[in-house]
């Protein structure tokens, strides 16, 4: 086929080894070397990133590589600003912890060049096994729609729908929103399969499952913008589980203080059963050493008192009834 023009965007911040294994993978594709380029937006920059990219450029001068620096403002908004230099007619998005295969930008040309105006490929997450909770979280990657870290879409349809919304500051729910707004101005959005990226679970600090939780402020976002489509794909329903264990959890307290002791026993009761359920759901096919059970015990406690506050949060910032 007559190959189109391909711009491969990477958002980076803060993890150059990361970065240098990705690059190297993207310089490596048996895609032409004079059909695409690679632009390294590094978020926050400049930093340990333009080191890399720069080390690269001498190594390979016939790599199309370039390098940007903006102000931190979460990947999307470095995707943009990677799109507002880009030259390609397709432009391919990855993540800097992400190994491409080999043939990813063919499969993902041929993808659109068949009659998609967007495409999602194969993402592989592999795990030992008995992964922990963080690196287990990883693998959802795998059954995601349109994950960023291996989408394909025309030029021209970017520049029809306005790119990212750089309201999601975090790496989360900005390619869902990108892929409801390519569907809804009428896209037609398949699946490349043979277009394999490879994204194993980098290391994770301790409690990093409650960090998680700000994400949930995105969700509010995302159900604003299109509610119908939230509900049909993301979820259906609020999180009961969170919900009730907030409560009870909630209830104990307030019983404790007020002096209504068989009240606080019951209200106790019910509140460590349902986090004992969640624990044990969430400790199924983990891993069993000793630290990585106590941690999942206590994030079992934190976790939806903390979910619940980032949607509540984020229904009031972004003026939605959202539960």
């Amino acid at each position: 086929m007559d190959l189109p023009s391909i711009s491969v965007v990477i958002p980076t911040h803060g993890r150059p080894e990361l970065l240098m294994r990705c690059l190297c993978a993207v310089i490596d594709q048996s895609y032409p070397a004079n059909r695409f380029e690679i632009v390294v937006v590094e978020d926050g920059g400049p930093g340990d990133a333009e080191q890399v990219v720069r080390g690269l450029q001498e190594r390979h001068p016939g790599a199309r590589l370039q390098y940007l620096a903006v102000e931190q403002g979460g990947p999307g908004a470095a995707r943009n600003a990677g799109l507002r230099y880009a030259s390609g007619d397709l432009i391919a998005f990855t993540d800097d912890d992400t190994i491409p295969d080999r043939c990813w930008l063919y499969e993902g040309a041929r993808a659109l060049q068949e009659g998609a105006d967007a495409a999602s490929g194969r993402t592989v997450v592999p795990l030992s096994d008995d992964p922990t909770d963080a690196e287990a979280n990883v693998q959802s990657l795998e059954r995601a729609t349109f994950p960023t870290c291996n989408v394909f879409v025309k030029r021209d349809w970017l520049e029809r729908v306005g790119s990212f919304d750089p309201r999601f500051k975090r790496a989360y729910r900005e390619d869902s929103d990108l892929e409801f707004r390519l569907l809804d101005a009428g896209a037609r959005v398949a699946r490349a399969n043979d277009a394999v990226v490879v994204h194993p679970p980098r290391p994770e600090r301790p409690f990093a499952s409650l960090r998680q939780r700000r994400n949930q402020f995105y969700d509010a976002l995302l159900y604003r913008k299109h509610p119908r489509r939230f509900r049909a794909t993301i979820r259906a329903n609020p999180p009961i589980r969170y919900y009730a264990i907030t409560l009870a959890q909630a209830g104990s307290f307030a019983a404790a203080v007020l002096g209504r002791p068989r009240v606080a026993l019951l209200t106790t009761a019910i509140w460590a059963t349902l986090s004992g359920r969640f624990f044990v759901r969430r400790a199924r096919g983990r891993s069993q050493t000793p630290d990585h059970l106590a941690e999942l015990a206590l994030t079992s406690v934190l976790i939806p008192p903390l979910a619940v506050f980032w949607r509540l949060r984020g229904a009031w910032a972004f003026r939605v009834p959202f539960l």
